[in-house]
């Protein structure tokens, strides 16, 4: 594997360079700006080690897609991706405890099943292989992702956990996100900066709420 070979998927980069990708690059404060706004209130609420853990993984994931836009090679591809699909693992298990209610003894089979997805979805995106980006534009990897929020948020409302109204919202930003992740390359010829800079914005968004969420669970779905 060339560790150093150049990764072109996007529209706003056009061609070689450092800040080929400034929107795409500079999007991901979003990322720190939720981590930020999620350490806040965990210093106010005495948040324990398992949600400033997954507060750091959040800023990590703004960091390592920063690299990506920026390097646009195979070792910053990993480094976006293995943060973002390490907190998705993280909080889903984190969350069918805390919001779920499943008992510990359980969260070790479903953490295997979930590592598993994962691993899966990772291996099977090729996010950086060359060839036509697909309908999609490989938006298709976040599916599991999208899944877990569609049962989540169905979950939630049916058993009238009084988070649910927070579950929904950050299902309906991934939905908008995930849109403008996939129409990216197809609107490039008359949008030159394409659109998955908004991608990053509303995942941070996301990602924010989510957090915000976790801090105010008071009781199991």
């Amino acid at each position: 594997m060339d560790w150093f070979a150049a990764v072109d998927i996007y529209c706003e980069r056009p061609g070689p360079g450092f800040w080929a990708e400034p929107f795409n690059a500079l999007s991901n404060l979003s990322f720190i700006a939720a981590a930020l706004w999620a350490a806040v209130e965990a210093r106010r609420r005495g948040a324990d080690g398992v949600v400033w853990a997954l507060i750091g993984m959040a800023a990590l994931i703004g960091v390592g897609s920063f690299l990506f836009h920026t390097f646009a090679n195979t070792w910053s591809e990993y480094a976006d991706t293995i943060p973002i699909w390490s907190f998705v693992a993280a909080f889903v298990l984190v969350a069918m405890q805390r919001i779920g209610g499943v008992r510990p003894r359980r969260i070790g089979v479903i953490a295997a099943a979930v590592a598993a997805v994962v691993i899966i979805v990772m291996l099977a995106s090729g996010e950086g292989e060359s060839g036509p980006p697909g309908v999609l534009n490989g938006s298709e990897q976040y599916a599991p992702a999208l899944l877990a929020l569609l049962v989540f948020s169905l979950l939630s409302q049916r058993r009238r956990h009084p988070m649910w109204p927070w579950v929904w919202a950050a299902t309906g930003v991934f939905c908008l996100s995930l849109v403008f992740r996939t129409i990216d390359i197809a609107i490039c010829p008359s949008f030159a900066i394409g659109s998955h800079f908004l991608w990053h914005l509303l995942n941070g968004l996301m990602i924010g709420v989510l957090l915000q969420m976790l801090l105010r669970v008071q009781r199991p779905i």
